[in-house]
Order: C-alpha cells, then sequence, then structure tokens
C-alpha cells in the first residue's frame, strides 16, 4: 500500500479513535449501580443495544470490519493480532479430539484459519493441512495428550508456540509498532507464566518449556529465578526493564498482571503520532481489544456483585 494510501486509512482510524473509551468512563461503568446500567451507559457512547456478550461481539466485529474496509489486500499484516485465536481453537480442536466433543462452543472468531478445518485436520492426523505455522506444534500437542494425558502440558506446548508464532508474524509485517508489542506481549506472558510456576512450585523443565523467547528478558534466567521461589522471581524482575511489575507483585498477583498488561498499552500511545505506516491501525485495534476487554471485566464484575474496589483492581489503563 502506498504512503498516501495508509495516511488516508489512518486518517479514518484518527476519527474513529474519538470515540475510544477513555478511564474517566470505564470508572463510570465501575460506579453504576448495575450491569444493566453499564449496558445503558455503553449504548449512549454508540456501543451496540444488546445483551453483553452479543454486543462486545458486535464490537470486536466491528473493528476488523473497519479494518478489512481500510486494507482489503492487506489484512495478512495483522496476523500476528489473530494468531493467539488460532491457537486457542487448535487447543479447542485437540482436546476434542482428544474427548470426543464437539468443539464448536469453544472456537473463537477472527482467527485467520477456520476453526472446523483445523478440528478436522487434528481428528484425520491430517496435520500438513494445518496452517504451516500450526502443523508442528499442533502434532507435538496432541501426541503429548494422547501419550500422557497431561492437559496442561498440552496447554503449554500451544501457548508457547503462539507466542512463538506471534513474534514472527510481527516481524513479518515490517511494522516497527507490532514487533515491539510482540516483543512486551512475549515478555508480560513469558511474567505471569513464571510467577504461576513458582507459586505452584513447578520443576525448572516444566517453566523451561513454558517460557518463550524474548530480547527483554533472559527466559533462561527467569526460569531459574521461578523455580528457586516467588522472593528469587522478585529479585530477578526487579534488575529488568520490567522492574515495576515487581513492586506491583509485592502489592497483589491482580496488581502486577494489570502492571504487565499496562505495558502493552504503553507500548502503543505513541502511534498516536505516527500518519504514515500501517502501526496507527494495528494500535487502534489493540486499543479497541483492550477496551472491550475491560469492558467484559466491568460487566463480569457487576453480574456478579464484586464491590467496585476489586472491579477497578482488574481494569486496565486506555489507550486515550
Amino acid at each position: 500500500m502506498a504512503e498516501k494510501e495508509f495516511a488516508y486509512a489512518v486518517a479514518r482510524i484518527r476519527c474513529r479513535e474519538l470515540a475510544l473509551l477513555d478511564g474517566a468512563f470505564l470508572e463510570q461503568l465501575v460506579t453504576a449501580r448495575s450491569e444493566d446500567d453499564c449496558l445503558r451507559l455503553l449504548a449512549e457512547k454508540g456501543w451496540e443495544s444488546a445483551p453483553a456478550e452479543e454486543m462486545l461481539a458486535a464490537e470486536e466485529e466491528k473493528t476488523w470490519a473497519l479494518i478489512r474496509e481500510l486494507v482489503p489486500d492487506r489484512t495478512e499484516l495483522f496476523d500476528a493480532l489473530l494468531l493467539e485465536t488460532d491457537f486457542h481453537n487448535l487447543k479447542a480442536a485437540v482436546k476434542a479430539v482428544f474427548m470426543n466433543a464437539d468443539p464448536a462452543r469453544y472456537f473463537l472468531p477472527r482467527g485467520t484459519a477456520d476453526p472446523m478445518e483445523l478440528y478436522r485436520a487434528v481428528k484425520e492426523r491430517d496435520f500438513d493441512a494445518l496452517p504451516e505455522r500450526l502443523r508442528v506444534p499442533g502434532q507435538e500437542a496432541m501426541e503429548t495428550l494422547l501419550h500422557t494425558r497431561d492437559g496442561q502440558l498440552c496447554d503449554v506446548i500451544l501457548d508457547r508456540a503462539a507466542l512463538d508464532a506471534i513474534r514472527e508474524a510481527a516481524k513479518a509485517s515490517g511494522s516497527e509498532l507490532l514487533v515491539s508489542w510482540a516483543e512486551r506481549r512475549v515478555a508480560a506472558a513469558d511474567m505471569k507464566t513464571a510467577v504461576r510456576c513458582a507459586r505452584t512450585k513447578k520443576p525448572l523443565d516444566f517453566i523451561r518449556r513454558a517460557l518463550a523467547p524474548c530480547a527483554s528478558l533472559d527466559a533462561e534466567a527467569l526460569a531459574q529465578a521461578a523455580a528457586e521461589g516467588e522472593e528469587a522471581l522478585a529479585a530477578y524482575l526487579a534488575a529488568t526493564p520490567y522492574a515495576e511489575t515487581a513492586k506491583a507483585l509485592e502489592e497483589s498477583f491482580a496488581a502486577f498482571e494489570r502492571r504487565c498488561d499496562n505495558l502493552l498499552i504503553e507500548e502503543i500511545r505513541p502511534q498516536k503520532y505516527n500518519s504514515f505506516t500501517i502501526s496507527p491501525l494495528a494500535a487502534y485495534v489493540l486499543a479497541r481489544e483492550n477496551e472491550i476487554k475491560c469492558v467484559r471485566v466491568i460487566l463480569s464484575g457487576k453480574r456478579s456483585g464484586l464491590p467496585e474496589e476489586a472491579i477497578r483492581e482488574k481494569v486496565r489503563e486506555t489507550y486515550v
């Protein structure tokens, strides 16, 4: 796509950014009396007037429909943002085949691959029919599950492969934003995994297998620290570019997870000032995904009767 065509697409995105939800509005949702009140406030903001899950699905589809409209011939540039869905669906397919269950209820929309084709390939052991990025991890996960019956190990194989694939797809996109976002995405996932492994006292070999390599963290050192325990892990994190996550971990695991997720929003904010590349479009998709996730957390909290402070602790920073 020519630079001027990017400029047009970015100009359209700039207009859409004006409708993004800010922190003040999310706080208004947090303090609303009920889920119905939240839905009413969202409808006033232009969100679909529908039950919660239908509304969230409609908003997700709006985002990707806009991208398909703006860059109809270059949607592969956004593969890095869709691969997590592909690997989720592959995981659902593998487990459905193993348990002889219907996988359809577990599939997510908007991946790069047809979920039922993934299921067919796994069921028929036709792994060559899988998209290239999914072939080896799909076969390994299926064989591991059949031989060990260890669903957690199956998850580790596919989750790690998803992170590797996201990094590679980001590099292939040519977008500096996607490359830097993918780096932080992998680092955040590794840190969360390391903390969970430390808390559940997983052995070093398991932790090594679960962590994906990235430039900003030493995966081996992170694994060693997690194997030693949470105190050693916090000390390691304090000496990395993500030192603030160690401080958050001292507060609570929820605060730690929120800090890891906020790293991603902080990475994409500078794209507000970039008008001639694909990066602002990717940043908009990520911003929308983040706000939809925040709304989902708030609605779920209201539905469950959680106190405002408990909901507020789970809400992430916004792009605007």
